[in-house]
């Protein structure tokens, strides 16, 4: 199970985040991922890729707690501890990833879980699909249809 969680554990934390915006929340619900996990391992029947059932498992247990929560999404923390001296370089870098990281805040919860599985984590549509519950189809199509939203918002703020 370590070993498990020392591939796979930074993917699901990950993924947590993008849902929640929390990362206290994260933690918890990715060590109680990989708890889930182990007590169902023998239940896992390698339709899937490994990273798609623990995703699964993760979407599933933030729900749990949304119900227990009323439906209520928790708030973001807001823990943006600048990094004691940057060079302008990388000022610069971080202003560019902030903007972009603004802007997918903007995005249904579904379409920034795709664009963040697909851009940052490099995951194949078909496992995309798996994790969300959704076809292959699905995921190309909602990714595609993020990135013009992107790409529009940014040709709008350039007007």
């Amino acid at each position: 199970m370590e070993e498990l969680y020392e591939v796979y554990g930074q993917l699901v934390y990950r993924f947590l985040l993008s849902a929640c915006r929390d990362e206290a929340l994260a933690e918890d619900l990715t060590q109680d991922t990989f708890l889930q996990a182990f007590q169902s391992l023998e239940r896992f029947r390698g339709e899937c890729r490994i990273s798609a059932w623990l995703c699964q498992i993760a979407r599933h247990l933030y729900w749990q707690h949304l119900e227990k929560q009323g439906g209520r999404v928790p708030e973001a923390m807001d823990e943006t501890i600048p990094a004691p001296c940057d060079t302008e370089a990388q000022a610069l870098h971080r202003v560019e990833l902030a903007e972009v990281l603004e802007r997918l805040e903007g995005l249904p919860p579904l379409m920034r879980q795709t664009v963040y599985l697909r851009a940052l984590e490099g995951l194949p549509f078909k496992e995309i699909g798996g994790i969300l519950g959704k076809s292959e189809n699905w995921a190309r199509v909602t990714f595609y249809r993020a990135k013009e939203r992107l790409i529009q918002e940014v040709g709008h703020e350039e007007s």
